[in-house]
């Protein structure tokens, strides 16, 4: 027998039919119904619950199922207790899976969106690992970890640049003293914005005059002379006490037998007032030069005293109020010293002196200074031009720490020469001379513009007035193209100073083709740009991005850690070459704040 086929069997009693020793069936039992718990039956295939594929297909509500193999449910399904599930290995949801009690993930796992974003709703308290803040770009040119980067209107990035114009802009001339001048010296009044020229007023007895000059763009204009010294006022010399926000005057006073002499002057609005005069060498003094001393916030004078063999001597002075008191005198250089020019390396914080050795074949020398308290000490000189230099003047680039001085090399045809000097301890070496102009340069006068980043020389040559700007690298110079501040018409006793609130030079001058009126001229030895603006900057490189490649930006709330140098709980600002520092440049940009040395928050 293959199969029994029972449509229904029941006991009299109408419940199902029992046999104490069971049924014992070979083949298939057929019924269109069971009636009991089924708890004694096995051996059963339940393909009446199973669907085409094989799965344990389970509709309505379940309760006490334990289903081992793949399950599809057609309708929700609510547990009252624990799903477990333990080969499971992936979730694939296409909609919104909810967590109650949190996802845990084991170490060395991730959770990752491939082509979608995870949302996190809550505080966020606990998440931990989480890169927030980084964006991914492409990099338009090379970016390297920690540059300053803009965002491009294509959409890719690039680092924060700065390019230079060496293209001069000359304002118009304009006088400042309609007469015979000799001998102007400027110099810049940082607190107050202000160019000071001082100069001997030839038409006035040679009175000792000083003006006040407001520059405007690349013009200047200047308030009423005012009378420093009633009296015969030669090589006169100014610098500017940034301590005490004070201009000093140093003079040779030939009605008081050629004493060095020096007052103080305060500046206020387009005119300046004088305290009383103050000899600080009682010997004929010439050609005295001054420097300032920022960090000891010291005046230094250098001169030929014609009382001690017109040896190079040099005095520390201290301004108090509107006066100023001297040390003792110091020889620098026991050997008569002819037109010394002097200027202070803020870097080794050294006073460098370089003048004429009349005394050694006129070469031309330099000597290093130490300032301490109100007196002054002195390193071995050193020779910068083993021949005839002359017309000495030199100045101090503070972007690349040297000592730049320029000079007439009458030995070689009196050509226009500069050489570059670094300060090591109380000595100065010096790298190769380079020619700025190939023919005579008379009456130097070399400034440092520090927003240009080069060295500005004004000179005299023959029947005109001429300016070169030289760039420092390593242990030389340099130098641009001429050009004409005084075309036609001879510039004598040219002296440039630096107005940093307007980022120009200043050259003053005496005119030869003007009677010899003393005339000024504001110049924009360059000009530079920025692809910086108020709204393009994105962030700062999380990593290094070759060009065209996609890499990660710290943008908003991102924390980069590329920095150097930063100081912590500071707010710094983005520079308009990519630099990052504690003030704002133009335009004004927010970097961040520093959170250690090497981390900066963007904002």
């Amino acid at each position: 027998m293959s199969e029994v086929l029972v449509d229904n069997i029941t006991s009299r009693s109408g419940g199902a039919v029992g046999a104490p020793s069971g049924i014992v069936v070979t083949g298939v039992i057929t019924a269109t119904s069971f009636v009991g718990s089924a708890s004694g039956l096995s051996g059963i295939d339940a393909t009446a619950l199973k669907d085409s594929g094989g799965n344990v297909k389970v509709q309505g509500n379940t309760s006490g199922i334990v289903v081992t193999g793949v399950s599809t449910f057609t309708d929700n399904v609510s547990v009252g207790g624990v799903v477990t599930y333990e080969d499971v290995t992936n979730i694939d949801s296409v909609g919104i899976i909810t967590a109650r009690d949190g996802i845990k993930v084991s170490a060395g796992q991730s959770i990752s969106a491939v082509s979608g974003i995870v949302t996190y709703y809550g505080d966020g308290s606990k998440l931990s690992g989480f890169e927030s803040g980084v964006v991914n770009f492409v990099a338009s040119g090379t970016i390297a970890n920690g540059d300053t980067v803009i965002i491009k209107d294509d959409g890719t990035v690039g680092i924060v640049t700065q390019t230079t114009s060496n293209t001069p802009i000359l304002g118009s001339a304009v006088v400042f003293e309609s007469a015979r001048i000799y001998s102007p010296s400027s110099v810049f009044d940082s607190t107050n914005g202000k160019v000071v020229i001082a100069y001997r007023d030839s038409a006035n007895s040679s009175y000792g005059t000083a003006v006040v000059g407001t520059v405007s763009g690349t013009s200047i204009s200047f308030g009423t002379p005012v009378v420093f010294e009633s009296a015969g006022s030669y090589d006169i010399d100014a610098v500017y006490d940034s301590t005490n926000s004070k201009v000093v005057i140093a003079w040779r006073d030939n009605p008081n037998s050629n004493y060095g002499t020096t007052i103080v002057g305060t500046v206020s609005g387009t005119s300046i007032s004088f305290g009383s005069p103050v000899v600080f060498a009682s010997a004929g003094s010439n050609t005295p030069a001054m420097t300032f001393d920022s960090t000891n916030g010291k005046v230094i004078i250098a001169w030929m005293d014609n009382g001690n063999s017109n040896y190079g001597t040099a005095i520390v002075g201290t301004v108090s109020g509107t006066s100023i008191s001297f040390g003792t005198e110091v020889v620098f250089e026991s050997s008569s010293t002819y037109y010394p020019s002097i200027t202070y390396d803020t870097n080794s914080q050294r006073v460098v002196i370089a003048y004429t050795d009349t005394g050694d074949s006129n070469y031309g020398k330099a000597v290093v200074g130490t300032v301490s308290g109100t007196s002054i000490s002195f390193g071995t000189p050193v020779t910068f031009e083993s021949r005839h230099a002359s017309s000495i003047s030199c100045a101090f680039d503070s972007s690349n720490n040297k000592v730049v001085i320029a000079f007439r090399a009458e030995d070689n045809s009196n050509y226009g020469t500069a050489v570059v000097g670094t300060v090591s301890g109380t000595s100065i070496s010096f790298g190769s001379q380079v020619v700025y102009r190939t023919a005579i340069a008379n009456f130097n006068s070399a400034v440092y513009d520090p927003d240009l980043g080069k060295i500005v020389i004004a000179y005299q040559i023959s029947g005109g007035g001429k300016f070169v700007t030289g760039t420092v690298s390593g242990t030389s110079i340099s130098f641009g193209s001429e050009t004409d501040f005084s075309p036609g018409s001879s510039a004598s006793y040219n002296s440039a100073t630096y107005d940093s609130t307007n980022n120009k030079v200043v050259i003053s001058w005496q005119d030869g083709g003007n009677s010899d009126h003393g005339t000024s001229r504001v110049l924009q030895a360059g000009s530079q740009s920025t692809n910086l603006t108020a709204e393009n900057y994105i962030g700062i490189a999380a990593e290094a991005i070759s060009n065209g490649a996609t890499g990660k930006i710290n943008v908003f709330s991102g924390t980069n850690t590329g920095q150097t140098g930063l100081t912590t709980a500071q707010k710094y600002f983005v520079q308009n070459d990519g630099t990052l520092a504690t003030s704002a440049g133009s335009p004004s940009v927010v970097a961040g704040t520093a959170i250690s040395d090497t981390k900066i928050v963007v904002r």
